[in-house]
């Protein structure tokens, strides 16, 4: 049994975390899947749209998903001098424009948190994250760096380079997008094709409202049986990830239902399909059969034929949700569908390399430090993926940016200490940090990894990350990094 004061540690730590979090929310106002609702009209408002075309004839659409215009200025660098006064070390090199710290500056020297920079230093020395680790930490807000260790050095980041993927996703099509999975029919309606969008969240239920519009526009034909095909052209490449068969993904398909799991789960490892687009062509072909349509054997995969028309669509939840989704869960699908979609967008091939290309210029784009980054893939559990821990927390201060609210997902989608995500059963011997972290993890084996944001003594946001590689177990490196992150904290934080 746990003794009274650590009872009250614990229960202070939550009470105030969940009274921090009631009031930034009261003060924002009313939220709609994890934005605020005057940030998406504001986004809304602005000149870019996202999505594709729509055809005025098509059935069951969403209105258009307009996102907001890029309109963040180029940043400046003095918080890195600021930060080097203070005695902490810029490591590795700038990338060559931009600060390498990926955040701007106000001009003002910032003043560190009493004993940040003592208080970091030991517990980045620790044994168990390895003999390789940086360092990054900004005021999100004003982008000022007020703390950093070879910040800009290029290291395997996991699970948190889904940061990267989100920001460039959200910055390319607005956070207001929906991936479409189509059914095209020929003229007499005797030939279906069902269209994979790259929605990697379609599930039974979504593939039943498709069989539903389905159904009904062939019952107004006269169409009572169908021969059925599915097309996966969207995609190229390879669809298995390098790291090969794997519980923690699916072969990257342009369609898919329920991530090809083969058990009841919706989230984490999972023995998966091998073959999850012909898997959903087959959910639906019985779907198709429960509503009256006979299909003529099994479904095949082919290319849709040029003369087919639209005949019913569905979409997935906005891409808003998508994020958060991916980063609360580290979700290995979404993050490879969210690559691909901005490599569409970027009119790059839909593969691992053209993802790469286009979340590396989407990011260079918001004038982030990109030089000696690598995007092998979009989740992170490729090992040649490179970012450093500078642009880590640069693209959190871009999130928290009043200029940026089509980005907010990426904060409310970070995992919220003890209480959500992956780090629902982190932090446990840090009881101050309970409700108050919110972090994206990453690890595989030798690398551990952890970026998000805290609140400071002095009201601040802060953005912090840190990169550790050849660790030589998971669970000390990551109690290391939980009490670094929790070090950022006020001192009374887990006091009632």
């Amino acid at each position: 049994m746990l003794e009274p004061k650590v009872w009250q540690v614990t229960a202070g730590s939550v009470v105030l975390g969940l009274t921090l979090a009631a009031v930034v929310v009261a003060a924002a106002g009313p939220w709609e899947s994890g934005q605020r609702r005057a940030e998406r009209e504001w986004a809304v408002a602005q000149s870019r749209t996202g999505g594709e075309a729509r055809d005025a004839s098509a059935p069951r659409e969403p209105a258009p998903a307009p996102s907001a215009a890029g309109v963040l200025s180029a940043l400046r660098t003095t918080g890195r001098d600021a930060a080097e006064a203070n005695g902490t070390d810029s490591g590795g090199t700038d990338s060559g424009g931009a600060d390498s710290s990926g955040t701007g500056s106000t001009g003002k020297t910032p003043a560190l948190p009493p004993g940040l920079a003592k208080t970091l230093g030991p517990l980045l020395d620790d044994d168990a994250l390895g003999p390789d680790r940086t360092a990054s930490v900004v005021d999100a807000v004003t982008g000022e760096r007020l703390y950093g260790k070879g910040d800009a050095k290029a290291m395997t980041p996991a699970s948190t380079i889904k940061i990267a993927t989100v920001v460039a996703a959200l910055s390319a099509l607005g956070p207001d997008h929906r991936i479409a999975t189509t059914v095209r029919a020929t003229p007499d309606g005797r030939r279906l094709t069902l269209v994979g969008g790259g929605d990697a969240t379609l599930d039974r239920k979504g593939l039943g409202r498709l069989a539903d519009d389905t159904a009904r526009a062939l019952r107004d034909r006269g169409v009572t049986e169908v021969e059925l095909r599915y097309d996966t052209s969207l995609y190229s490449g390879p669809r298995q990830h390098p790291i090969g068969p794997n519980d923690n993904i699916a072969p990257v398909d342009s369609l898919m239902s329920g991530q090809g799991r083969l058990d009841r789960s919706t989230s984490g490892p999972a023995p998966r399909s091998g073959n999850p687009s012909g898997d959903a062509a087959r959910v639906f072909a019985t779907l198709l059969r429960e509503r009256g349509v006979r299909t003529d054997g099994a479904p095949e995969r082919s290319r849709a034929p040029k003369e087919t028309e639209l005949l019913a669509r569905t979409y997935s939840a906005p891409l808003s949700a998508l994020a958060e989704r991916a980063l609360t869960n580290s979700d290995n699908d979404i993050a490879e569908s969210l690559a691909r979609q901005t490599a569409l967008a970027a009119g790059e091939p839909a593969s691992f390399a053209g993802a790469g290309r286009a979340v590396r210029a989407q990011l260079a784009k918001l004038q982030l430090p990109v030089a000696g980054t690598v995007f092998d893939d979009g989740s992170g559990l490729s090992r040649k993926d490179r970012v450093s821990a500078a642009l880590l927390t640069g693209l959190l201060a871009r999130a928290a940016s009043p200029d940026r609210p089509e980005l907010r997902p990426v904060l409310t989608g970070l995992p919220i200490a003890r209480f959500s995500g992956t780090l629902r059963t982190r932090y446990a011997d840090q009881p101050p940090a309970g409700g108050l972290v919110r972090a994206k993890t990453g690890t595989l084996t030798g690398v551990n990894a952890l970026a998000g944001t805290v609140v400071d003594a002095e009201g601040r946001l802060l953005a912090f990350a840190f990169l550790a590689s050849d660790t030589p177990a998971p669970d000390p490196a990551q109690a290391a990094l939980d009490r670094l992150s929790t070090a950022l904290l006020p001192a009374t934080a887990g006091r009632p």
